[in-house]
This record gives structure tokens, sequence and C-alpha cells, in this order.
């Protein structure tokens, strides 16, 4: 009877120290450090997610743990390109797509736009049609494609083929999008958007953006404060001061709900998970080097079940793409479904053929890894939010929306009604900066003359009599076509037939990378780099996207290993 006794006095004894350091550890998490103020006081004051753990994965994205890799083609450079010399390159943890955006994925995108901007206004009509891909791409002069023409986009046949026809332009656009949506869902599920507003409110003149909702969050949905306070709002969110305010109805970044952009990888991050070099890791070093994203020197599997299977789909050779049939088959004469062949390393399918992939670097032939070996990059345009005078951000509306034509003659829209009108970034940010100094940054060290020591800039843009400058004096000396409109409206296309053009380098091309359907086994090395204009498709070009990680390089707590 005793021993029950004391027995009951010490499990009482542990549960009351349990629970006195549970309250302490909670008041000390909710304590600043700097202040001694409590954090999230129901009073008010500084309100911050405390409780956070770690980023969760967006839709479709896979964990990709950064590091250092040597970048640029490690195999002998039998085509002489002498444009990915191998230079020591280290990427922080980011996010990539699973699989290459496909077909099905890529039509959520033009229902979502049909919807919103109905083609059938006339003020959207270029809207939908700019983001619709260009099926023409399948069409081939002594070819009989008209299947694919017809078909590969809409028919659920291809449904989960990676979508083609897709220029680097309407990629970036599919991942702003893919942006706001996935926020917009987010926010929804947290309670602070109305539930199914998404469906059923959406239309042209409200609309949710996530910069809009960051910074001006009364001004999402056109200022509709039923869909932005209404029944979907979770009371858990809001507080009451001690002034009787209402604070946190918003969602902030504090709160860690609003995840970080969709958007292409950047040329360095996908070749380091197309590598997916964990695999030949040994303690802290790379055991040799890597040709595929798989290991091993051949395109085929070594393995006793599948031996002589084809790792990806690829041309195989002169008319063959895509072997005998039933036999040494890669399964594909043109794209596959996704997912029809082994994952690397990091989990990534098909990083060397199916299709080549867009992404987010404009093209230079050198890697200027001298200046930068840390997450490089080339292509930055820093903007910021446009102001109105009173100082509120200036939105966007139907009115605003402002068109492109591309050097194809295809009318794109720049921005869309909800979102925050960009502006280059000027003096206030740049002045007596070291690390950038201005908005346009692609031209940085690439080579020219404006990127030599000793440089000056006299008439650079003007020769004699105010005529232009003589084209020798620029390092990427591109065709220049020009389009435009006569007093009809109508589209007047003039090609650039001089004879003087050395290149057809630009700032409009960019990086795309990988083998695809169409390549030989040389370009499935994920070092491989083409590029291509940015407002031009293919049949063989398509695009995964990526999202960068906040916090901590590793998922989870790990253990340092030797």
């Amino acid at each position: 009877m005793k021993k029950v006794v004391a027995f009951k006095i010490l499990l009482v004894l542990a549960l009351t120290v349990a629970s006195t350091s549970c309250k302490k550890s909670s008041s000390s998490k909710n304590s600043s450090r700097a202040t001694g103020w409590n954090i999230n006081d129901r009073d008010g004051g500084f309100q911050y997610n405390t409780d956070f753990k770690e980023q969760e994965t967006s839709p479709g994205l896979v964990f990709v743990e950064g590091g250092t890799f040597t970048k640029g083609r490690v195999q002998d450079d039998v085509m002489h390109d002498w444009n990915n010399s191998p230079n020591q390159q280290h990427v922080q943890s980011f996010y990539m797509d699973e699989t290459e955006v496909t077909n099905a994925m890529y039509m959520e995108y033009l229902d979502w736009i049909k919807r919103v901007y109905p083609p059938s206004d006339e003020n959207f009509r270029a809207i939908y049609h700019g983001a619709l891909p260009d099926t023409l791409v399948w069409r081939n002069r002594l070819g009989f494609n008209e299947v694919m023409t017809d078909n590969y986009l809409r028919h659920p046949g291809y449904g989960e083929y990676p979508v083609v026809g897709v220029s680097w332009i309407q990629a970036v656009e599919f991942a702003n999008w893919r942006s706001d949506r996935v926020n917009e869902y987010n926010l929804e599920k947290a309670g602070y958007i109305k539930r199914g507003a998404k469906i059923t409110d959406v239309d042209s003149e409200q609309t949710f953006s996530t910069d809009t909702y960051i910074n001006a969050p009364t001004l999402t949905y056109g200022g509709n404060e039923e869909i932005i306070n209404g029944d979907g709002r979770s009371k858990r969110n809001s507080r009451t001061d001690a002034d009787g305010n209402e604070t946190g109805i918003y969602a902030t970044r504090e709160t860690g709900i609003i995840s970080p952009k969709y958007r292409l990888p950047t040329e360095t991050e996908w070749e380091y998970a197309a590598l997916g070099l964990s695999e030949i890791r040994s303690y802290n070093l790379y055991r040799g080097r890597k040709k595929y994203p798989w290991d091993g020197q051949y395109t085929r599997s070594g393995k006793r079940k599948i031996r002589g299977d084809q790792m990806a789909n690829f041309k195989q050779g002169k008319g063959d793409y895509g072997g005998i049939a039933g036999w040494s088959d890669d399964g594909a004469d043109i794209t596959n479904q996704v997912k029809s062949y082994d994952p690397n390393d990091f989990g990534l399918y098909d990083m060397a053929g199916n299709v080549a992939e867009w992404v987010a670097d404009v093209y230079r032939p050198i890697i200027d890894d001298e200046f930068n070996d840390f997450n490089y990059y080339r292509g930055n345009v820093y903007t910021k939010n446009a102001l109105n005078e009173d100082g509120t951000v200036k939105i966007v509306t139907s009115d605003d929306i402002v068109y492109d034509t591309l050097s194809n003659g295809k009318v794109i829209a720049r921005n869309l009604p909800g979102e925050i009108l960009q502006v280059p970034v000027d003096e206030n940010e740049t002045y007596l900066r070291s690390n950038f100094d201005k908005s346009n940054e692609i031209n940085f060290r690439d080579g020219d003359r404006r990127s030599s020591r000793n440089y000056e800039s006299f008439n650079d843009d003007e020769g004699i009599d105010g005529q232009e400058a003589s084209t020798t004096r620029q390092m990427y000396n591109s065709p220049k076509h020009s389009i435009t409109r006569d007093s009809l409206g109508n589209i007047v296309r003039e090609y650039d037939k001089g004879n003087n053009r050395t290149s057809l380098i630009n700032d409009e091309v960019r990086v795309y990378k990988g083998g695809s359907w169409k390549d030989r086994e040389y370009w499935l090395d994920p070092a491989q780099r083409r590029y291509f204009p940015q407002d031009m498709a293919t049949d063989y070009i398509g695009f995964r996207c990526a999202m960068s990680r906040v916090g901590s390089k590793s998922k989870g707590k790990q253990k340092k290993k030797n």
C-alpha cells in the first residue's frame, strides 16, 4: 500500500515538473530576448509566429538540399563550344517540380484565364491568346504531324505529357499565376479569405495577387471586404488590443503562411538538381564524375531486372527516335508521359530526355565565376512597387493593362488587373551601394567594352552627327528585327537584312538545359547549355518550376557525419 502511495506522489511531482517546464518553455519562446517584452500578447504589440518549424513543401515540389558542385562540362568537350568550362559553385537549398509542367497543369492555367478574363471580351482577348501554347510547332514541311498539332495540348491522352510550344515568357507568367493560386489557397485554408471565393467570386475586377495582399491587403479582390474579411476568416487569427482595435485580420510574412513564389530555376540550380550527385558521395567528397542524371557511363540500365532498358527517351540515331518496336525501345517516339523513367537521387523525373527545359538565365558564353560563386545567375532586373501621389501602391486596373508585341508579332499582357504596377529601381535604392548600381544588371561583366575596368563612355550610343554608333563596338551584334503597326493597326514586320551581324546573342535569348526526345545522347549531359529566343517556342522545350528555400539548409535535424 505504501508503495502505491509513494508511486502516486512521484507521478504527481513528475507531472508538476513537466507542466512547469512546459510553461517556462512556452513563456520564454514568447518573450523577446531583445527587450524582455511579451511577443503575441493579447493586448497588442509585436506579433510573430514563434511556433514555425520549417517551410511546408508546396504542391508539385520536392526538396533539393543545396551544396557545392562542379558546374560545367567535366567530360571531353568534343564540340569545342567552350561555353561550359568547369567551375566550382555553391547552391542554396531549394525546391523543384518533381516533373516537367504537364499539359493538364497548363490547361488548368488556361481555364482560369478564360474564366476570369473571357476572350470574348475585346479588352481581354489578347490575355488568353497570349497565354496559349503555339501548337503549330509540331508542323514539319516534309513530315505528317497534324495529329500532334490538333491533339497534343488538349487531348486527355496527352494530359500527363510535358507541355511544349511555350516560350520562356509564357513559362514565367505561368509560374507567377501558380504562385498566386497556391497562396490564395493557403490563406483560404488558414481562414483569412472567404472559403470558395477563388472560384465563385473571382472576376476581372476582383482577383488575388500575393504582392497586393502583402502590401495592401484591403485592395485585394478589388477591395471586396466580404471576400477579404468574410465568413472564411478564423476568429483565432484576430485579436483586440487595449484600445479596442482589431489586429491580426490579415496574414503577413511574419505568419509563415505566405510561401515564396514559384519561378523558373536558375541554370546553376537546374544543373545541380539534374546531376543528383549525392548518390556518388562519400562523406564530404564526390566519388568521380557524373555524365548523366543517373550513375554510370551509359544510357541503358545495368540492373538485372531491366538490363538494357533505356533510362530516358532521346533520338538514338538517324531516323531512330525510340528503337525497334518491343525491343531496345525507350517507350516513346516523341515526348513521354512524366514519371515513365526512374527519378534521380533527388527524386526528380526526366532531367534528361523527354523535353529540354527553360531556365531563368540570359545566355552568355562565359560563366563569370571569378566575381560570384554563390547562387550564380545572370538576368537580374530589379523593380519596385509604383506609388500613387498619396503614397499608396498603384494597383493595375482593366484600363491600365500594358501589352507587348513580341518579335514574332504575338501580343502578350505585361501585367494583369489586381497586380501592383512595377517600375525600375532608381537612385533611391542604388545610391552609394557596392552590390548593384542600376535596375538592369543583365550585362554586368559579360565581356563587352563597358565591362572593362578602364572603359569610359563618351556618346556611347551615338556616332557622327547623331547617327547610330558603329555596330562593331558592340559585344553581341545580333540582328534587330522590328515590329510596328500602321495607322490601321495592322502589324508591319521589318526583317534586319544587314550583312554585318556577327552573333545571335542578345539580352532576349535564354538558356535551356537537358536533352529532349529530339536530341542525340550527347545533349543528355546536364552540363550542356544552349540558347533560344525568349519569345519563341519549339516542340522540344518545356519547363518546370522551382521555389527558394527559407530557413535551414536541411530538412529536419541532421547529425554531422565524420
